[in-house]
């Protein structure tokens, strides 16, 4: 990370230093992390209370691993640290002093309902073509993901791609003070989360907040196939650029075409130029994704040329989003069960729907949460969607899917993944192609694995016993 002294630390978070008699002699320079287990050589250990654990209770096993100092709360006696009211905030502050340090850094933010991550994974590899850049692990998007991302950042780090997430109004705003963008991209507003927000119409506000944190000379990015988000140019000071198919895009794509495999292959047309681009993403949605990737790598002085060779080896980096294994028995396993909102799910039955297939194609899926009050009928409207875009098979896991089998005729239902198991190993067949899709909680990501033949690993999880990757 960007150097800084024990005494910056302090100044930077309003915090009291304890255990060390010359703060400006010591020099955080090494991994900043919530867990003493990722600690370094010149770590700043970042002690949170979490869930299920205290993270003051593993400042002597940071020490150990070579951290210099601790962010607390509290006094401890293994590191110098620096005590503070709020670890959370403070934390940003740290943060906002690292982008600070670094005048030439570029900072893309990214928010939408669905494909952050997606966006962010193939955003980073095209930048990381030409000049070093730092994105997020998995998806660190929120109060905590956002600070860890940007304490990454180097000295020599060109771009900082930060996705952003959000559990209410004001969250991405706080999110833009951590990293301000120069560049932001809003790619769709769905029903994910509108039992927290209560609105489909505060969900747009929340995220309106991304591109109205982007100053006079910035760009938005926004998806001009989603009526909502384009309507969110008026009244911004940035420069605005409409991503999409629509023929008002400024980037859009044409003459869109899928390969066996689902992977979109099509036209680009830009202010720069016209180019062919083959994805090797399955999911005709990825054709968006890669339109916002490349008005904002265009933006931040990427050559035409660059970009589409960015794109086009681009490879899928977080787990478990359109993870394709191809058995040797001849059955395809598409794992894209990391999470699950209604807009996902129908785009990822597209997708699967697109593929040539020689056997049968099965659909399993489970419970979609955070959906409040329209939850049961959203979930009807995904069976019955399975339905329309002839599914062999569609499996329900658990009971937060029991509207999705009610809905969609010759439908199953299992009570959980191992009922799940069974019966997929008893009935695919070489040929066939069979869909994982849920939210994180109802664990078929590992029942995807299963299939694949992968060892599956939990998620990361912080010394403080709180995910990390949310």
């Amino acid at each position: 990370m960007i150097a800084l002294t024990l005494a910056r630390v302090a100044e930077l978070t309003g915090g009291e230093v304890h255990g060390a008699d010359a703060p400006e002699a010591v020099v955080v320079d090494g991994v900043v992390s919530t867990d003493s287990r990722e600690c370094g050589p010149g770590s700043l250990y970042v002690a949170r209370v979490g869930e299920s654990a205290d993270g003051h209770d593993f400042a002597a096993a940071a020490a150990a691993a070579g951290a210099v100092a601790a962010l607390t709360s509290r006094v401890v006696d293994d590191l110098p640290c620096v005590v503070v009211d709020d670890v959370q905030t403070a934390f940003g502050r740290v943060a906002r002093g690292v982008v600070d340090e670094a005048p030439e850094l570029r900072v893309v933010g990214i928010t939408g309902s669905s494909g952050k991550t997606s966006v962010k994974d193939l955003l980073a590899s095209v930048l990381s073509s030409v000049a070093e850049t730092v994105a997020p692990v998995n998806s660190l998007n929120g109060e905590i993901g956002v600070p860890l991302t940007v304490c990454r950042v180097t000295p020599t780090t060109r771009f900082l791609v930060a996705e952003m997430g959000a559990r209410g109004i004001g969250h991405i705003d706080y999110l833009t003070h951590i990293a301000p963008p120069q560049v932001a991209i809003v790619l769709n507003v769905g029903t994910a989360h509108v039992g927290e927000f209560g609105s489909r119409e505060n969900i747009a506000l929340a995220k309106s907040e991304l591109p109205r944190a982007v100053p006079a000379g910035g760009l938005s990015i926004l998806n001009a196939d989603d009526p909502v988000v384009a309507a969110m140019a008026d009244g911004l000071v940035s420069r605005v650029q409409l991503v999409g198919l629509a023929p008002e895009a400024d980037v859009r794509a044409e003459d869109v075409r899928l390969d066996a495999r689902g992977r979109p292959a099509y036209t680009l047309v830009c202010p720069q130029g016209t180019a062919r681009i083959s994805l090797r993403q399955s999911g005709a949605h990825h054709v968006g994704n890669s339109l916002a990737v490349a008005a904002a790598a265009l933006e931040l002085g990427l050559s035409l040329d660059q970009v589409v060779a960015g794109l086009e080896a681009a490879e899928a980096v977080s787990r478990w989003r359109m993870e394709i294994t191809d058995r040797p028995d001849g059955v395809v396993v598409v794992n894209d069960a990391y999470n699950a909102n209604p807009d996902s799910m129908r785009a990822a039955l597209d997708a699967v729907a697109a593929m040539e297939v020689a056997g049968e194609r099965w659909a399993v899926l489970g419970g979609m949460l955070e959906l409040g009050a329209d939850s049961d009928a959203e979930h009807a409207g995904v069976g019955a969607y399975a339905v329309r875009l002839g599914f062999d098979h569609v499996v329900a896991v658990g009971d937060g899917a029991r509207p999705l089998a009610e809905a969609a005729a010759g439908a199953e239902w299992v009570p959980d993944t191992d009922a799940a198991h069974e019966l997929l190993s008893a009935r695919l067949h070489p040929g066939d192609v069979v869909l994982l899709k849920s939210s994180r909680d109802s664990g078929l990501r590992w029942l995807g694995d299963r299939l694949a033949g992968a060892s599956g690993a939990p998620d990361p999880v912080g010394a403080d016993g709180a995910v990390v990757a949310r």
